[in-house]
């Protein structure tokens, strides 16, 4: 019998290697067609980019955009999953776009190594159709959320930090909210943690990348349920996880709303009073004075005794700690009265001097200012740049972390 046709939705290659997924309920052929026609921005190539970008590359996403100006570091690799030791030192875009394409060579992407701001926002995202936030800074979290509802680009949104994440999809429908009308102002910098203070656990960021693509997916395909308007929240630790409703939008929300007063992007770090990036500030709170170098600390401990105070929490300084160190949190610089403050240093009437130790010199310096108030007779000096300069400067073998 001779050849008699067919009728093909799809082609052989794409049926043969998304066959899978091609299988589901309300995905099909239709959803893996508009897969293939969409252009997806993934902005942070971290712990969430890598799993976002790994699952839409091998799920046959069109195009895929990839934003990042960091370079792979080997402390990213217990949570980067991506990335491999050869490539500690590389781009990040660039590395995640070469394992995307060693997956699926079929998938164009396209990489952005810069630093995300309002002078090239609107032009990098006018060229996609779903955006995915997977940034760990506050800055940069209104910045993609306005250039989205300015350009009228569903925002796949998440976070995650020590053993809990959060997902959401803003501003996808006409009552979806955006992430302004939720946070129509940033927090104070002060209280903000990313996870280069804070630490998170590899899987966490890993289950919330891939939620965070599966969200992508269902836009894609037009599947009606998802995140728009709920928030999910995973407690890692404990193995649950709950979807609260969120608030429609908010009609007064300064980017969204019926009114709205920002039509364009504007100074988001004025805006945060915090840099739009997720590395750690270096602080000046201190007069120089109040301050001492490393290489100060290390010939004044070879000549006296000396006290010395380390402000980082129990799980940091039981990773290393130097030998005199005495450990007394920030958190428990401000609740402590001063008498038990003396008690825990071992302080007397004779000592004038102390010194203030944290990981990078910057809780060291708030200890500095808490202490001065509550032992007033003595002196309180923090080391610059703290265990990270130590490590560096005096003691190569110091853990860095």
């Amino acid at each position: 019998m001779g050849d008699i046709g067919w009728v093909a939705g799809i082609s052989k290659k794409d049926a043969g290697r998304y066959s899978r997924q091609l299988l589901v309920n309300d995905f099909g052929v239709t959803g893996q067609k508009n897969l293939k026609s969409s252009r997806v921005l993934i902005v942070g190539a971290g712990g969430l980019g890598c799993p976002v970008a790994i699952y839409l590359g091998a799920a046959g996403v069109g195009c895929l955009g990839i934003v990042d100006y960091d370079y792979v570091s080997l402390d990213n690799l217990h949570r980067q999953v991506a990335y491999k030791e050869t490539q500690v030192g590389q781009s990040k875009a660039e590395s995640l776009a070469e394992n995307i394409k060693s997956q699926n060579n079929d998938v164009d992407v396209t990489v952005h190594t810069v630093s995300l701001d309002s002078s090239n926002a609107v032009e990098i995202f006018k060229n996609y159709n779903i955006v995915c936030d997977c940034t760990d800074n506050v800055a940069t979290r209104y910045l993609i959320n306005d250039v989205c509802v300015l350009l009228n680009i569903p925002l796949v949104s998440g976070s995650a930090l020590r053993w809990d994440g959060q997902l959401s999809v803003y501003h996808y429908g006409p009552d979806c909210p955006c992430y302004r009308c939720l946070f129509p102002k940033p927090p104070d910098p002060s209280t903000v943690t990313n996870c280069n203070e804070g630490g998170v656990l590899g899987p966490i960021v890993g289950t919330i990348g891939s939620m965070q693509a599966l969200e992508v997916m269902k836009i894609a395909a037009n599947v009606t349920s998802t995140l728009a308007g709920k928030l999910l929240l995973f407690d890692g630790r404990e193995g649950k996880s709950r979807t609260i409703k969120l608030r429609k939008r908010d009609p007064n929300c300064a980017v969204c709303g019926d009114n709205p007063t920002i039509t364009a992007p504007i100074d988001y770090v004025l805006f945060c009073g915090a840099g739009a990036h997720d590395k750690t500030e270096n602080l000046k709170l201190l007069d120089p004075c109040d301050r001492v170098n490393v290489e100060e600390y290390r010939d004044i401990r070879g000549n006296q005794k000396q006290f010395l105070l380390d402000t980082r929490p129990p799980v940091e300084f039981e990773i290393a700690h130097l030998p005199e160190a005495i450990n007394i949190t920030l958190d428990e610089c401000r609740s402590l009265p001063s008498d038990q403050i003396s008690s825990r240093l071992g302080i007397n009437s004779s000592v004038n001097d102390a010194y203030v130790i944290c990981h990078r010199g910057n809780d060291s310096q708030r200890a500095v200012l808490l202490l001065r108030e509550k032992l007033n007779s003595i002196r309180f000096r923090d080391i610059i740049g703290g265990y990270e300069e130590w490590a560096q400067k005096i003691n190569d073998q110091f853990p860095l972390y």
